[in-house]
């Protein structure tokens, strides 16, 4: 157990270190409704590459089948 504490230290460190080289100095979390608009372009551009709109109807109908309706 008293192994853990040093390179807990040096964990600590380091994200320090990256966060001041990458210029961002708050610690701490995204609110869930940030991090929510952040993805939803990519995921709108994943779903027209690779077709997953088809995919998700295909899923829901087939789900929709197995219920009986």
């Amino acid at each position: 157990m008293a192994q853990t504490a040093p390179r807990t230290a040096i964990r600590t460190q380091g994200r320090k270190a990256y966060a001041a080289a990458f210029g961002d100095s708050r610690q701490g979390r995204r609110h869930p409704l940030v991090a929510t608009a952040m993805v939803l372009p990519l995921a709108a551009l994943l779903v027209v590459v690779f077709g997953g709109w088809d995919a998700v109807v295909t899923q829901a109908s087939s789900v929709g089948v197995m219920l009986g309706r």
